[in-house]
């Protein structure tokens, strides 16, 4: 077989009239090569015969195995087919086989109907919050998005804890003023992981009348939208911004949610706002009575005069030491007066 630069060669000389006998004679080859050449529609590629190897005769049955269990371990399937061999030949051939073996896992565009999800998710603003302390912080946004009508909203809040999380989840759920008939989470420790939910989710979505849905591992289509919108936080809310606490980012974010909401989402040919009316009417109502949410403790105050909320201490009133004292917190700020601790 001749060389990819032969036979380029060969196919220029002979456009430029040079006869064919002269061509072979330069190069060394024979006319009949050179003829091939001319005629030929591709280049020469060189292919390796199909010589048999010692992993040939095992090959069907490790097929055929990987057909019925794609991700059967190489040493498993080495001793099912009987090899004897290097374990390292015989992986390097199954790692040959096994992606004509895998199932196809197709990435669909879901369709949402109205008023039946919503997509729930963090966002951690790659800039430090100033605290009360004058430290800063990286924290946490809840971002909450209707499927339907891709209306997004959203609000940092102090921790990813399970009492913040859904402090949070109430505020923007009241913020729409219906609730979606689903909650979609992606594991996210303070809501559930698997089928294990955290204290005190199974009641808030009780009272709610909704349902909740934590994803398996590796579904990206099912969380695309919020998650899509978290990166466009990114690159079009945060350049350029400066925060002074916690309550100035989402006084700012608020204000340009309210704006991005009026942007026609191309999926969907229609800005969020546009869709949110019909996405409302398939949400269920809000309930009856507000719920008590947030960090609530009773404990029985010590000498030392402090409670916890969290990881943080709080001064109470000496004159309540050993009374029970009722602790509550929310998602504002520490008010500097004593009393039962508040955040």
């Amino acid at each position: 077989m001749i060389t990819l630069e032969d036979w380029a060669l060969i196919r220029r000389l002979a456009a430029e009239g040079v006869p064919k006998a002269k061509i072979a004679g330069r190069l060394g080859i024979s006319r009949t090569t050179v003829i091939k050449a001319v005629n030929s529609q591709s280049p020469p590629r060189y292919e390796r015969s199909g010589r048999a190897t010692s992993f040939t005769p095992f090959e069907a049955r490790v097929r055929e195995l990987l057909t019925t269990t794609p991700d059967m371990p190489a040493t498993v399937l080495a001793e099912r087919v009987g090899w004897a061999g290097s374990i390292r030949w015989f992986r390097d051939n199954v790692a040959r086989l096994r992606p004509e073996q895998q199932r196809i896992d197709p990435a669909d565009r879901l369709v949402w109907a109205a008023g039946d999800a919503a997509q729930c998710d963090l966002w951690f603003p790659p800039y430090r919050i100033p605290l009360e302390d004058g430290a800063g912080q990286l924290l946490p946004v809840l971002v909450i998005t209707a499927a339907h009508s891709r209306f997004i909203t959203a609000r940092m809040i102090p921790t990813r804890k399970t009492e913040d999380l859904l402090l949070g989840s109430w505020e923007l759920i009241q913020q729409l003023g219906r609730v979606p008939r689903r909650l979609i989470w992606d594991n996210e420790a303070g809501i559930g992981r698997g089928k294990r939910h955290a204290a005190g989710v199974d009641a808030f979505v009780g009272m709610l009348a909704t349902k909740l849905v934590l994803l398996p591992p590796r579904d990206p289509e099912s969380k695309g939208l919020v998650e899509r919108r978290n990166g466009w936080f990114e690159t079009s809310f945060m350049p350029g911004r400066q925060f002074g606490s916690p309550a100035e980012f989402n006084v700012q974010f608020t204000d340009w949610l309210s704006r991005a909401n009026q942007r026609v989402v191309r999926t969907v040919k229609a800005a969020p706002v546009e869709l949110l009316e019909e996405d409302l009417a398939g949400m269920l109502p809000l309930p009856p009575i507000p719920l008590r949410l947030g960090w609530r403790n009773r404990v029985r105050l010590g000498r030392d005069y402090y409670v916890r909320v969290d990881t943080n201490d709080y001064s109470v009133d000496p004159h309540a030491i050993g009374r029970f004292v009722d602790v509550t917190a929310d998602l504002e700020p520490p008010v500097p007066t004593p009393g039962p601790g508040s955040r």
